[in-house]
């Protein structure tokens, strides 16, 4: 089945394909990357070391245009790379060549059960396509047809599976959604797809479980050097999907593996992409953006740290330069931590030292503690901006350039 390209999707098309070569890369300070081949979704690289994207999954109606490219808006202010749309019914399906043609990152069809949808999607110029072979019927007959459409448009696919989703023979054999069994049904897709020829597309095999989690990641990347997508799956809600995700995505990407992310939580998606990038951020694998420090609430402080923090983060949340703010309620820590810091504050006796760069420049009294930081922030956040020290998209994703045949 060939696919007909939509001209109009400001993405242009053929996509870079898998191995072509690509200048952009990514090392973890904490270990070398593991070796994982190169696709493209869309123009954002992932594995062969591209930096480590991440994703979200919009809750909206896809049928639900202006709703769902609102929400996409959204997830592309927070920080996300690559975003994925759900696709269980006609009119879904329907609604992907607009939703492709005006969103800013590329979106994902993901798609289960019925495979027209799978091309409809392709047609829709979809960046890539999330198949689950295990729920589609007969993709014995579909699957080769599936991967020439992909090959014809020149995009990528995601495979794999989860624990809820483990084919039934599979979880007879092992016991349960063990790792071992859920590399086995990774390593069955794999094979479907590579038998054809067919060679673009990552894998993923979540499980809500940590441990088993780390564990299956761990055993799969020893098998092959397809690009990996990390997940927990059914992670919860925020406080505890984020320690989760934190705790497994820290395991695997100290140790190298992992090529892109989604942080699966029972909260707004944009939620998700915030803790997906601070993430990255914190394990060195981002330039580093805004940042505060606050020690946490004790006896020996003497201002509330936890208003005047939360008040400071509220206010510069639209900030994007690599700032470090130091905010601290008493003098043991306090003037320490401040001088670190590229902008702080020691706090005591009802005023309050603003340091920067190391050095006192002022004492306000404690209720103008607030509005001084602010406004210092505002101002060296647009010195940096002016000299240059603030990357272009550096809230948004990580793009590499396309080579248009002809050019």
């Amino acid at each position: 089945m060939m696919n007909t390209l939509n001209t109009e999707n400001p993405i242009e098309k053929p996509f870079r394909k898998t191995g072509d070569p690509v200048d952009l890369t990514s090392e973890s300070p904490l270990h070398p990357r593991r070796k994982s081949r190169r696709i493209m979704v869309g123009p954002v690289a992932v594995g062969g070391g591209a930096p480590i994207s991440v994703q979200s999954m919009t809750n909206t109606l896809t049928a639900n245009v202006p709703a769902t490219l609102q929400q996409i808006a959204e997830l592309t202010a927070a920080g996300c790379d690559i975003v994925r749309v759900a696709v269980p019914s006609q009119d879904d399906a329907d609604a992907l060549p607009e939703i492709c043609r005006k969103s800013p990152i590329p979106v994902i069809a993901d798609i289960h059960f019925q495979s027209k949808y799978v091309f409809q999607a392709i047609d829709a110029g979809c960046a890539a396509v999330r198949v689950n072979p295990g729920n589609i019927r007969k993709f014995d007959e579909v699957g080769p047809d599936i991967c020439k459409a992909a090959t014809d448009a020149g995009i990528s696919l995601r495979i794999g599976v989860n624990a809820g989703s483990l084919d039934k023979d599979l979880y007879a054999k092992y016991g349960g959604p063990t790792p071992e069994a859920l590399v086995a049904s990774a390593l069955k897709e794999a094979h479907m797809f590579e038998d054809v020829g067919f060679h673009d597309f990552k894998i993923s095999v979540k499980h809500h479980d940590v441990i088993t989690m780390v564990e299956t990641y761990r055993l799969l990347a020893s098998k092959g050097d397809w690009p990996l997508h990390l997940g927990v799956t059914e992670a919860g809600p925020a406080w505890q999907g984020t320690i989760k995700s934190c705790l497994a995505f820290g395991a695997l990407l100290a140790e190298g593996i992992g090529d892109t992310i989604r942080v699966s939580l029972s909260a707004p998606p944009a939620e998700e992409v915030k803790v997906g990038c601070k993430l990255l951020e914190y394990m060195g694998l981002r330039p580093r953006k805004f940042d505060i420090i606050s020690c946490p609430s004790c006896g020996r402080a003497q201002v509330d740290v936890i208003q005047l923090a939360s008040a400071v983060t509220e206010g510069l949340k639209d900030v994007t330069a690599p700032i470090r703010v130091a905010v601290m309620g008493c003098i043991v820590n306090g003037p320490g931590e401040a001088r670190e810091a590229d902008l702080g504050v020691a706090s005591g006796n009802g005023k309050g030292q603003i340091f920067i760069k190391g050095k006192v420049i002022k004492t306000v009294p404690e209720d103008q503690i607030v509005d001084t930081l602010l406004t210092i922030a505002n101002d060296i956040a647009a010195q940096m901006e002016a000299d240059g020290q603030v990357p272009v998209n550096s809230t948004g994703p990580v793009v590499v350039p396309i080579q248009h045949p002809g050019h």
